[in-house]
């Protein structure tokens, strides 16, 4: 574990789960959902990062630039594997002093047949975090490439949530994007909803949205995202009966190689690929 400081700020990393964020509080409080005490499952952190792509590739099969590839699974028994593989494997630190760390992860070819680089730069501030993470092809051919972060939220009382967004993808019962719906479905994210009292789960992938989102909660500090402007979907996973909820900003949607403009890139040897999110409180 690997614990930084700035402030009344307190950053703790757990590298060899996935490159996870472990605990994030301010003031003593917790910003991000904690990591239980003993745990080594990822999904069980506060924060993971998607690379190379985000959510689900139907039945790990996809074709690019006369390629035939086939993913295995890596989420038990679901059909669909999902988030790359960066959150399924240990990583590197390089370095970690003061209020900074750097971590990375290479990636040789296997399933996936493209060799790559990611890294995370976690920047603590007194009253928030500014996590960048990038991938480089360090391959000889040309390889597609998504990213996107993965943080955890605790539910607080009353907690609602507001984001602008267009429009959302609608899934079916293995949870793969089917059609885009325009406009309100749901919960009225744009004005603010609740996130609380949901029958069924929501875990969709919501477009149009402008890098911003506000998770308030009476009585308490509002907790603020930002997103840098390749992340122009965001995804809420918000499971009924639990105590945190996702709100997570993603470069690419869902199904990334099926319908066109689906925020997947293509890197050349050599190129990279980066974005960022900023989490901060009052």
């Amino acid at each position: 574990m690997i614990v930084l400081e700035n402030g009344a700020s307190r950053l703790q990393l757990f590298p060899n789960v996935g490159g996870s964020v472990a605990g994030f509080t301010v003031d003593g409080r917790d910003i991000l959902r904690p990591m239980t005490q003993g745990a080594i499952d990822v999904l069980d952190a506060a924060s993971f990062p998607l690379v190379p792509f985000c959510n689900r590739i139907p039945h790990g099969r996809f074709a690019f630039e006369g390629r035939d590839v086939g993913l295995k699974p890596n989420l038990g028994g679901h059909p669909h594997p999902l988030h790359g593989q960066g959150w399924r494997e240990a990583w590197t630190v390089d370095s970690a002093k003061g209020a900074q760390a750097l971590l990375s992860y290479d990636h040789a070819p296997s399933d996936w047949p493209w060799a790559y680089r990611a890294e995370q730069r976690f920047i603590l501030g007194e009253r928030g975090l500014r996590m960048e993470l990038s991938v480089t092809n360090t391959g000889d051919a040309p390889m597609p490439a998504g990213l996107g972060f993965h943080p955890y939220f605790p539910r607080r009382p009353g907690e609602a949530l507001k984001a602008t967004v267009g429009g959302v993808w609608m899934i079916d019962e293995t949870v793969l994007p089917t059609i885009h719906h325009e406009g309100v479905w749901g919960p009225d994210w744009a004005r603010g909803a609740g996130v609380e009292g949901h029958d069924s789960l929501i875990d969709h992938c919501y477009t149009g949205w402008n890098q911003l989102a506000e998770l308030s909660a009476p009585g308490q500090p509002t907790t603020t995202i930002t997103a840098s402007p390749e992340c122009r979907w965001l995804h809420l996973y918000v499971p009924p009966g639990q105590d945190f909820y996702c709100v997570e900003p993603c470069a690419n949607r869902p199904n990334p190689f099926g319908p066109p403009d689906s925020g997947m890139v293509t890197l050349a040897p050599g190129q990279s690929h980066v974005i960022w999110m900023e989490i901060t409180t009052g």
